[in-house]
């Protein structure tokens, strides 16, 4: 996808849906298109476009089609016994590629989908090139011994130097392997889930 294209994307879900907005450079180009835009006045959004937008903000973030999407709703609305938002965003963090991104492995979710689908992971010492495989507490994602050389991972003690992983994971430099010891909880309040679930409720 064009930077172009996403900057537009950003700018009607939020900076947050690709790591290529959260920069100063799209912070610069935002300026310059208020300028452009001051003497139009947004138009105010329904309450149906609102949740549109929500449920569009999460897709474009985890990088996932409509029909997985949809089925991760259907699933964490129908498990019994926890609370469907706290599920929903179990689900979509556990994902692979989000893991192999949260870890710092890969500075975009799209560049580490990219990676799970080359095989450049395994998983409790498996390969997989599923992206979208579910890892659990306890479970160890590394990288898979013949892409340590892989200029993906050059510098990545540098990198790390410059990056915390989340609460819920741990990752060991020396080996390239990281552990998850938690669940995910959505502390920081960016994504609004009971948005998106009113939005598949209708």
């Amino acid at each position: 996808m064009k930077t172009v294209q996403k900057y537009k994307i950003c700018r009607r879900l939020g900076p947050g849906v690709f790591e290529k907005c959260q920069t100063a450079k799209f912070v610069a180009s935002e300026g310059r298109h208020a300028k452009n835009m001051k003497n139009k006045k947004p138009k105010a959004l329904s309450g149906y476009a609102l949740q549109f937008v929500e449920k569009q903000k999460v897709r474009f973030m985890y990088n996932i089609s409509e029909k997985q999407f949809s089925n991760y709703i259907k699933e964490a609305v129908a498990t019994k016994g926890g609370i469907a938002t706290e599920i929903l965003f179990e689900l979509l963090e556990t994902r692979l590629d989000n893991v192999a991104y949260r870890l710092g492995l890969a500075h975009t979710r799209r560049l580490s989908r990219q990676m799970a689908s080359h095989g450049h992971f395994v998983v409790n010492g498996k390969k997989t090139t599923v992206a979208s495989l579910r890892v659990k507490v306890g479970d160890t994602i590394s990288v898979r011994e013949g892409s340590k050389k892989s200029p993906l991972f050059a510098d990545m003690a540098k990198k790390m130097k410059e990056y915390t992983a989340p609460n819920w994971l741990t990752f060991n430099l020396e080996t390239m392997t990281g552990t998850v010891v938690g669940k995910p909880k959505n502390i920081e309040g960016y994504l609004d889930l009971n948005t998106v679930l009113e939005f598949y409720s209708r």
